[in-house]
């Protein structure tokens, strides 16, 4: 196996494992997507941590698999590598993405399907496919858009430039750099905190924010709204307002 799966403590730890640079195969590709779906069935999972080890994320797909395939190879292909980066997107459940050295090209957009990303201080990202004469097909001039805009989304995506983790920080693109030992420790720190949280409230959360950025306002609100007065149904939603009356805020025992 190229990914493996270790849950501890309500989290659940997608480990690439394919060295020398975790490079992402059409079997890594589906192995993600099977490990996708698996993490949002299981109810003993409640937050997720994407690591590639201590030296690499992931350098980018296996360009020498890709070199072989031609274009009607490629037409079959390319729905099957997106939907795999999709299904790690959506899993609903908080997703950090523990990024050490290189996050390149698929590496890049797979941190990009994260939440949130913690960076090494010797991380280096990028979207380099235009040197090989391509664009990123796994999502990444859609979700590095979204995420820094589209002018600096360009600006990686039309040069291929890689930017260390203090450009990476401030384009927005990390959203916090650590010693590169610290990465794994703080980013299942992260999931292990919002593992206690409310499982319900938390889906609820990701789904308005993800759903209402490919929508309009008033979609958006529509959205937050039937999630909103939903949740009054939840045992979890009882629970933290009780707590709250009875021993003030932040207190509260989830199921």
């Amino acid at each position: 196996m190229t990914v493996h799966l270790e849950v501890a403590e309500g989290v659940g730890t997608v480990r690439l494992d394919r060295p020398p640079m975790n490079a992402l195969d059409i079997a890594t590709q589906d192995r993600l997507r099977e490990l996708a779906d698996e993490l949002t069935r299981r109810d003993d999972v409640r937050s997720v941590v994407i690591w590639g080890g201590e030296k690499v994320f992931a350098a980018g797909a296996d360009i020498k698999e890709m070199r072989d395939m031609d274009h009607a190879a490629m037409v079959a292909r390319s729905r099957g590598l997106q939907d795999s980066f999709t299904a790690v997107a959506r899993i609903p459940k908080p997703v950090v993405a523990a990024v050490t050295g290189y996050a390149l090209g698929g590496g890049c957009e797979l941190a990009l399907c994260a939440d949130f990303r913690i960076a090494a201080d010797n991380a280096k990202l990028g979207q380099p496919e235009i040197l090989l004469g391509l664009i990123p097909g796994a999502g990444g001039t859609q979700r590095l858009s979204r995420l820094v805009g589209p002018s600096k989304a360009k600006d990686l995506i039309f040069t291929g430039r890689q930017v260390r983790a203090d450009e990476a920080l401030a384009l927005g693109l990390v959203d916090r750099v650590v010693p590169a030992a610290d990465v794994y420790a703080e980013a299942h720190a992260w999931a292990a905190r919002l593992a206690t949280g409310p499982a319900i409230a938390l889906r609820a959360a990701k789904e308005a924010v993800d759903a209402g950025l490919e929508t309009d306002i008033d979609t958006g609100l529509a959205i937050e709204r039937n999630w909103f007065a939903g949740l009054f149904a939840t045992e979890d939603r009882e629970i933290g307002m009780r707590s709250f009356v009875e021993d003030g805020p932040g207190k509260a025992k989830f199921v």
